[in-house]
């Protein structure tokens, strides 16, 4: 278990969320691994509910949201951390 929080630590990421694209299909809510996605209670232009990102420090940022979504409206990020050098 200690060992699955250090990889999520090391594995930080984060989507990008495109709103007005979004026609609210939940594909990327529902492949999401880590389930830190729901959709919104809020509307987009369009009249449908955007996913947003309930806890940021739990992405991987695997993309498997980008990959499922038909519209583009989102995609995940690998950041990259800083090495302090000594």
């Amino acid at each position: 278990m200690a060992q699955a929080v250090e990889q999520s630590k090391k594995a930080a990421g984060s989507v990008i969320i495109i709103a007005e694209r979004c026609k609210g299909c939940g594909f990327c809510v529902e492949f999401c691994p880590p389930e830190i996605l729901e959709l919104s209670s809020e509307y987009n232009a369009k009249g449908y509910h955007p996913p947003v990102l309930t806890v940021r420090d739990l992405c991987t940022g695997c993309n498997i949201c980008g990959m499922v979504c038909p519209d583009f409206a989102i995609y995940g990020y690998i950041t990259k951390k800083k090495t302090k050098e000594t």
